[in-house]
């Protein structure tokens, strides 16, 4: 059984984001406490990063699932939680990170590359950091903010300079082990090659990798024998060489033929049409190989195909097929484009950018924006005062104004994230906030007939602004002089109000 895998998907959690603290300093001979809840700690993240020693994914064949730590809570002194600890995991050079659905998230290549593939939640506030000049003892604090949970898929195409590729049995496995340290399986039967084998080959001044691509037979690409799943590894080759079995004794086979069923391959995988090639006419040790080889070169020079005559038993013609290797190696490598640093790339928001969206879902009217998802998620809806201040947040980010000229009317059900609400504006955002008892909101109580201390207070600022000699307010209270004879002060005293019975009947008491 072969310990190569280069598919293989990927259950990644990210951590939590731990909650905040909600909690109030008495000390002794103070009658006033301040709230001092720490904030809880972020979610770790999962990170991909290209290890040169790394050559399989075999490592998440039998762990697929991988998780990074949570985030603690906070706690009370201001004690903010501890962050949750990344988790680094550590890939082959050439490892393709993409979605379930084939989209390409990041082609990891190069040494020390790095990735994070799921990012770690937020830790909520505590009350500390949520109070302000009016709110001066919340009590609540937010909840911590779940990490990314997702799956991929990653892939390993090999990282080589030269791909050798062939039927089974040409010879590629002898090559590469004579041209470079490379040790692989070689042995007298088909499909002995059933992984990749990568070496390095030292030309001269030149070093370049070579690929050993086993299981290529026709219909390789529609998934007969081994090809597809080894294809892949053929993409990121700058040059490919036709390794083809001069001696073979079985029916129907010739190089010629051999070349041109590789060929059709390659072009129904796709992409490779530009690669230059070299022809490595193997097995010349034997008599009728030889005789072979130099019977298709005129064919293969017909083509453009620069072929070599070799032989990895005894190691015939080996120097000069390297030597051209190096040369196209090189050729390669001048014509391509200096890699570029990474650049830092800033994005503004827009002016008009409000960061969210509002949409009219059949009867539910949609709010969607990372700040307002982010805020219901961080809510905890069993406590009324945090509900009082997610209004206000998204109020103050204009959710509400958003909401009325999208055409919502009061009552509509909207839709934030995963929760839906009773749209309410004259509830939540169209009334000033009092502080009360910790973890209430009277904005957010059943309304009643009597005026709440909210309303009185009002009623009163407004009786003192009011100009002498503009008439009452019809919602003002009634003068004393109008009420109940029963339940005014002077009930027992003079019936027109006089304070005494020579003073002038217009001094009556309002």
């Amino acid at each position: 059984m072969t310990t190569f895998v280069d598919r293989v998907v990927l259950h990644v959690l990210a951590g939590d984001g731990g909650h905040g603290c909600v909690s109030i300093l008495r000390e002794k001979f103070k009658p006033f406490g301040w709230p001092d809840g720490g904030n809880g700690g972020h979610g770790g993240d999962v990170v991909l990063v290209v290890d040169p020693g790394v050559h399989t994914l075999l490592d998440f064949h039998f762990r697929p699932h991988v998780k990074a730590g949570n985030g603690k809570g906070g706690q009370g002194g201001n004690r903010d939680g501890a962050q949750g600890g990344d988790l680094v995991l550590r890939v082959p050079d050439g490892t393709v990170v993409q979605s379930v659905d084939g989209e390409v998230l990041a082609d990891l290549v190069g040494a020390g590359t790095r990735f994070i593939v799921a990012r770690g939640g937020r830790g909520g506030r505590g009350n500390a950091a949520l109070a302000n000049a009016r709110r001066k003892a919340p009590g609540f604090a937010e909840l911590g903010e779940p990490g990314d949970r997702l799956d991929v898929v990653l892939e390993l195409k090999s990282v080589a300079d030269v791909g050798l590729v062939g039927f089974p049995s040409a010879g590629k496995s002898s090559l590469i082990s004579v041209l470079s340290a490379a040790r692989p399986k070689i042995a007298d039967y088909p499909f002995t090659t059933l992984v990749p084998n990568l070496g390095v080959v030292q030309v001269g001044d030149d070093t370049f990798t070579i690929a050993d691509v086993p299981g290529l037979i026709p219909g390789a690409a529609t998934g007969k024998g081994l090809g597809l799943e080894f294809l892949r590894h053929v993409e990121r080759c700058a040059v490919l060489v036709h390794v083809v079995d001069t001696a073979t004794l079985e029916p129907g086979r010739d190089p010629l033929a051999d070349i041109d069923a590789i060929e059709a391959e390659l072009a129904a995988y796709g992409g490779l049409a530009e690669r230059p090639r070299l022809v490595a006419l193997n097995k010349i040790d034997v008599p009728d190989g030889r005789a072979l080889a130099e019977l298709v070169r005129p064919d293969l020079q017909a083509r453009g195909l620069r072929s070599f005559e070799v032989s990895a038993a005894t190691h015939e013609g080996l120097k000069e097929l390297t030597y051209a290797m190096a040369e196209l190696v090189r050729e390669h490598r001048a014509a391509s484009p200096p890699p570029e640093p990474t650049r830092i790339v800033l994005r503004p928001t827009a002016v008009d950018d409000t960061g969210f969206t509002v949409t009219a879902d059949e009867d539910v009217y949609v709010v969607r924006g990372p700040r307002p998802e982010r805020w219901v998620r961080q809510t905890n809806f069993d406590n009324d005062e945090a509900v009082g201040f997610l209004a206000d947040r998204l109020a103050r980010l204009g959710v509400e104004d958003a909401l009325a000229k999208a055409g919502a009317e009061p009552g509509a059900t909207v839709r934030i994230g995963t929760r839906e609400f009773d749209w309410q504006p004259s509830v939540y955002a169209g009334r000033e906030y009092l502080p009360g008892n910790r973890g209430t909101d009277y904005r957010l109580d059943e309304a009643s007939p009597r005026p709440s201390a909210a309303d009185r207070l009002a009623a009163r600022k407004a009786r003192r602004q009011r100009l002498p000699d503009e008439p009452p307010l019809a919602d003002a209270e009634p003068p004393l002089s109008d009420a109940d004879p029963a339940e005014s002060p002077l009930s027992d005293a003079d019936p027109g109000g006089s304070m005494t019975g020579d003073a002038d009947p217009s001094s009556t008491l309002r």
